[in-house]
Parts: structure tokens; C-alpha cells; sequence
């Protein structure tokens, strides 16, 4: 039997008045429309259950909104493989770098309470620890804003976790770098408001004046003044989760399948990766967001605030906690999250209130754009899809066949060009295949990564070199065989 059909369908959670019928249609339509990134004229769409197959993920979550109401939320899978614990719509993620969104809300609360200034130098709220200005800094002085809209320039980008068991530091010892902290101090890089630079560590030090505004732990904080009054009462900053039931907590998944020693990792940094919570919960988030930005609710924050939140600060889409994507005029606020062994993402738009959110016990994040795509396409999410078609163009073999070999990105890690079934492969020192298809004649692009390659000939024809462009970077390696 196909490891498909022992995919578990095990919650639905419809909260609109769709006929059933229709609605089943709909999430069916889901869950059979999914697209990659880069898909070919006339390929067909894929199904659910085969992708999480073929990224080995576990267990996934979905919740889609429109006109600002939930219309359906879904468990597929497991939360717990070993112990057969399914995925319900209760089933609670670790959201990783989502945090930082309520984070915002949570500081943005404050200011809105008039007990912290955006704009002021935060080593006037930090009294249990104060930042280290250096040279670097060039004499400015970091503001919150900065510290939402990663324009602070600080070091730290993210945060690993520590397995259970293992000692935790204290906020203090992470800000300063200090063991057990498994991560650096967090210093300047250069002056703030000078460009985007995502910083995790900034957002540590946002945690830190909350808790020294307060007096309060953050967790308490954030849940009585933020995740309850939005009715995220499933949802929880504590690390680990107190007051949660074991068998609600999804277990965290490495690519290969393998679960994460001790089912999760802990977060102290619970501002930038420490909040527990399930899509529906989080949907509940994005609506109330899009609510109060219409000047429609303010169970938190009113609409000025709210659109302060969602106003891109120096950067043109890095808001306060948020980005922006700007699709031909079409606005959603949106963020993704990563924490070892889960990955997940959420839209909403700021017009319409529409929205989704998609999260996996697994750290293969591949799926989530491609369910993102089918939800853009059944509900007609304009700006949603990120799905490019390209054609098919055809390449003489002799052509092909011209850059075959080695390529030297270092003298130690290579890139080794070979053709399989027609089509070129290409594999790096150390990972795994990969299939190339050609764009020009000279160019080639991958559909499972972020790149493109592109063949270098001299004045022969001989091919030389090639570029590699990853990411936005790019390399050349020689061609050394």
C-alpha cells in the first residue's frame, strides 16, 4: 500500500455557512492543486498527501480565512509518528520566527498604553541589562522600531534551541553571550536605521524591556495581554508549555524523516521563537489584525497602532514585526518561522480579509509555498502564488554534451555537471543530485532550489567556467575536467 493512503485526515474545523458539500469540494480542490515555484506548461498539478510523502514530512496544519472569517482548518498526518498521535486543528506547532509577529503586538501594546516610546533610545527601559554601545554604532542610539523592523543593526540572526535536559540560560546570558547561551553575544554590526538586517537578537532585546517594563515574565505577559484578549487560548509562550497537555504538542522532524532528540527543542528566546500555537489560533491573529487596520476592532490595538505595525520602517518591507509583500498593488502582511523540526508561514491580505496559514512538524519548509499556491488558486487569492510556468526549450545533445565535467567553486567543493535521461544534473561536493533545465541555450535553472547556472565560453566556444547565481549571490567556478 501506498504510504499516501495512510495519509490521516483527522480534523476539520468550518466556522462559515458554506453548504458541507461545497466546502468539502473546496478543501479537496486544495489539496489537489498544489504547485511548485517553477512549474512547465502543462504540468499537472500535485496532491497533498504524495507531497508530504516526497518531503517526509509528518504532520501538517492549514487554516484559510476569507472575508475576514475562518472558512476551514485541517489536520493531516501525525503530531507524534512512534506514538500514532494524530494531527487535530488543537494540534499546537512550535511557529519559530512567527513569535515575532505577536511579539510585536505585545510591545506595540505598551506603546500604545503610553509606558514606551518607539522612538526612544532602549537603554532607557533596559534596567536588568543594558545594551553595549560601541564604535560601530557611529553614536546613534537603537530605537524599538529599529528592533521590530530588524534596522537596528545587530548581530544573531536566529537561535537553535536547546534539547530537553540540557541547562537553559537566562535572557541576560543569551543577550550577552554567556554559557550555557549556544549562541554569540548580541553587539552592533554597523549603525542602526541604516538597512534591514534580520536579527533575531534584536528581538531578544525586546523581550527583555517588556519584561523590565512590566515586572513581569514575558510569557504572563504576552498571554494576558495579548493571546487572550485575540481568543488564542490554545496558544502559549511558555518554555516548555506548562499548562498544555503532552499529547497536544506536535514532535519536531529532521528532513530525512528522524525525530528531533527529545521531541522538541526549548526556546528561552521566546519573543523570536518561543510561541506554541496551531493555525486556527493564529488565523484568529490575522483577522483581528485586518479588523483593526479597517478601524473595525481593537481588542489590542486600535487602528492607528495597527497601521504603524504595518508600515514598512526603512526598509520597503520590513514593518514592525510584519513584512509586506506588494503583488502588483495587492498587500499582504505576512511572516514564516523555522525552528528545528518545524516550519511554517502565514498571509494576510490588508484588503479583502483574506488570508492562510500552513504549519509542519518538519524541517523541510518545500510544501508550504506549494500549498499557499493551491489556496491562491481555489480562492482566487490574487498575489499569493508564487508559481512561475516557464516553457520547455530543447537543447541539442552535442550542446549538452559540451558542458559536462567538473567545475571549482574552491579548490574543495565542486560542481560536477552530468546528463541523466537527457537532462543535466548537477551536484555539489557532498549533496545530492539536483536537475538543471535550460532557459537559454547557456543558462539553466533549478526547480528544487533558489538557482540558476550559467555556462562561460571563450572566443573557441570552449566552454571555461560557469556562474553560479544563489540567492541573489554570485560565484564563478572554473571549469577543471
Amino acid at each position: 500500500m501506498k504510504m499516501h493512503k495512510l495519509l490521516l485526515v483527522l480534523s476539520i474545523l468550518c466556522l462559515t455557512h458554506t453548504t458541507p458539500d461545497a466546502q468539502e469540494n473546496q478543501i479537496k480542490a486544495v489539496e489537489n492543486n498544489l504547485t511548485a515555484s517553477i512549474q512547465f506548461e502543462g504540468d499537472a498539478t500535485m496532491n497533498l498527501a504524495d507531497r508530504m510523502v516526497f518531503y517526509k514530512i509528518k504532520g501538517l496544519s492549514i487554516a484559510v480565512i476569507q472575508n475576514y472569517q475562518i472558512l476551514w482548518a485541517k489536520g493531516y498526518g501525525w503530531a507524534d509518528e512512534d506514538k500514532k498521535i494524530p494531527v487535530t486543528t488543537q494540534t499546537l506547532f512550535q511557529a519559530a520566527s512567527i513569535s515575532k509577529s505577536l511579539n510585536a503586538v505585545g510591545v506595540l501594546k505598551l506603546v500604545q498604553d503610553k509606558k514606551l516610546d518607539l522612538y526612544t533610545d532602549i537603554n532607557t527601559y533596559l534596567n536588568t541589562w543594558k545594551f553595549p554601545y560601541d564604535s560601530k554604532s557611529k553614536e546613534k542610539k537603537i530605537t524599538m522600531a529599529n528592533l521590530l523592523s530588524h534596522t537596528a543593526g545587530l548581530t544573531v540572526h536566529g537561535f537553535a534551541g536547546y534539547e530537553q535536559g540540557k541547562k537553559i540560560p537566562t535572557v541576560v546570558e543569551i543577550l550577552d553571550g554567556k554559557i550555557p547561551a549556544n549562541s554569540m553575544g548580541i553587539l552592533s554590526m554597523y549603525e542602526p536605521g541604516l538597512k534591514y538586517e534580520y536579527s533575531g537578537g534584536g528581538i531578544t532585546v525586546s523581550q527583555q524591556i517588556v519584561m523590565d517594563i512590566t515586572q513581569e515574565p514575558y510569557a504572563s505577559y504576552m498571554d494576558e495581554k495579548i493571546l487572550k484578549p485575540l481568543g488564542m487560548n490554545a496558544s502559549t509562550y511558555s518554555q516548555p508549555p506548562a499548562n498544555s497537555k503532552a499529547e497536544l504538542l506536535a514532535t519536531g522532524y529532521k528532513t530525512d524523516g528522524k525525530e528531533i532528540t527529545g521531541k522538541y527543542h526549548i526556546y528561552p528566546e521566546q519573543a523570536a521563537a518561543g510561541l506554541w500555537t496551531n493555525p486556527t489560533d493564529l488565523s484568529k491573529y490575522i483577522i483581528e489584525t485586518q479588523l483593526a487596520y479597517k478601524g473595525k476592532s481593537a481588542k489590542v490595538l486600535n487602528q492607528s497602532m495597527t497601521q504603524t505595525r504595518l508600515t514598512p520602517y526603512v526598509d520597503k518591507s520590513a514593518a514592525l514585526g510584519v513584512f509586506i509583500d506588494n503583488s502588483n498593488g495587492i498587500k499582504y502582511f505576512q511572516h514564516g518561522g523555522a525552528n528545528e523540526g518545524f516550519r511554517s508561514v502565514y498571509y494576510g491580505s490588508l484588503e479583502g480579509g483574506n488570508g492562510v496559514v500552513v504549519m509542519v512538524n518538519s524541517d523541510n519548509s518545500g510544501i508550504l509555498q506549494e500549498v499557499v499556491n493551491s489556496v491562491s488558486k481555489v480562492y482566487d487569492f490574487k498575489g499569493l502564488s508564487k508559481t512561475v510556468v516557464k516553457k520547455h526549450l530543447s537543447i541539442d545533445a552535442a550542446i549538452l554534451d559540451s558542458y559536462l565535467g567538473e567545475y571549482a567553486l574552491t579548490p574543495t567543493f565542486i560542481l560536477t555537471i552530468t546528463k541523466e535521461n537527457g537532462l543535466l544534473i548537477t551536484q555539489a561536493t557532498g549533496q545530492q543530485k539536483i536537475i538543471i533545465y535550460p532557459e537559454t541555450q547557456t543558462r539553466f535553472f533549478a526547480t528544487v532550489i533558489n538557482a540558476t547556472l550559467e555556462f562561460v565560453k571563450d572566443e573557441s566556444g570552449k566552454v571555461v567556467s560557469l556562474i553560479l547565481i544563489q540567492n541573489g549571490q554570485k560565484r564563478e567556478a572554473k571549469k577543471t575536467k
